[in-house]
């Protein structure tokens, strides 16, 4: 019985890696619309293992290391293939609309019929240089570019390693965890669908700005280096239910729920820079506190 009680928590973080592994599966074979909904569905899993393990009260070595590895394909390896695939698409993009009368991140760019845009699209997958781009400069731009997204594999890498050694992050984080960072780039793909049939200015604006590959560019950077920062962030454990100490967890998650239930996929990636402000938030206030106590 006892084997069986420990084997539970094993066989969800087994489910964990096999929904990275379809991530990526998808991703590579054109249907990157499915690809975020096997990270949904993978780190839910990844929650609860841990929560299975402590309750069975089944936690070991084994288990964590299998964590780990699991951690690494779903939150490192197929975030990466995301990336790399999006952006692999956006610069296809970039060379062909012009082609084709378009300036491609002007308004303009909205009066593509969806078929049409979702044909481009589809032969970016297919090639890394569409047919008509002539091999010079561009060409160099286009095949390298997209490599961008191995950051996220190596800085996960690194961030996991530390996670497991680091005694510190018992009861908070430091440097952003790996699901926060996967799901804001997972949630990207669902952004784009949410707004490819975009009518208002401001939809206009977010599918422009998710669409372009500088942002992507960006943003993979940007959070590769906060994954293996020393930025203190603060963890969704609640030792008690009250106000008193929970400030910060309790105005995040009712901020968090407004978003989601306001702008859908888009809140993901502004949950996780809320996320973010409210930790430097909560650190400066400690900072402040400390510096008054010590005078």
């Amino acid at each position: 019985m006892s084997k069986m009680k420990a084997l539970i928590p094993n066989l969800l973080t087994a489910g964990n890696l096999v929904g990275g592994v379809l991530a990526i599966i998808f991703s590579l074979t054109g249907r990157l619309e499915w690809a975020p909904y096997c990270i949904f569905i993978s780190a839910f899993l990844d929650f609860f293992d841990g929560f299975a393990a402590r309750l069975l009260k089944v936690q070991s070595e084994l288990g964590k290391q299998l964590d780990s590895l699991a951690d690494m394909v779903t939150f490192g390896v197929a975030p990466g293939v995301i990336v790399f695939m999006m952006l692999k698409i956006q610069l296809s993009l970039t060379f062909s609309l012009p082609r084709l009368g378009f300036n491609t991140w002007s308004e303009q760019i909205m009066e593509i019929d969806l078929p049409v845009l979702e044909r481009i699209m589809a032969q970016a997958l297919e090639s890394y240089i569409p047919a008509e781009v002539s091999i010079h400069s561009e060409y160099n731009l286009f095949t390298w570019i997209p490599l961008i997204a191995l950051l996220i594999p190596v800085f996960s890498m690194f961030r996991l390693a530390k996670f497991n050694l680091d005694t510190r992050q018992s009861d908070s984080f430091i440097g952003v965890p790996t699901p926060a960072n996967t799901l804001f780039f997972a949630s990207i793909p669902l952004i784009l669908i949410q707004f490819s049939s975009a009518t208002s200015t401001f939809d206009q604006w977010i599918f422009q700005l998710f669409l372009n590959p500088w942002f992507l560019i960006f943003s993979s950077i940007v959070m590769s280096i906060l994954l293996i920062s020393e930025l203190p962030l603060f963890a969704l454990k609640f030792k008690s239910f009250g106000w008193k100490g929970n400030e910060i967890r309790y105005i995040f998650l009712t901020l968090a729920v407004i978003l989601l239930a306001t702008l859908w996929w888009l809140a993901i990636p502004l949950i996780i820079i809320l996320y973010i402000l409210l930790s430097l938030i909560q650190n400066l206030r400690h900072k402040t506190a400390a510096a008054k106590t010590s005078k």
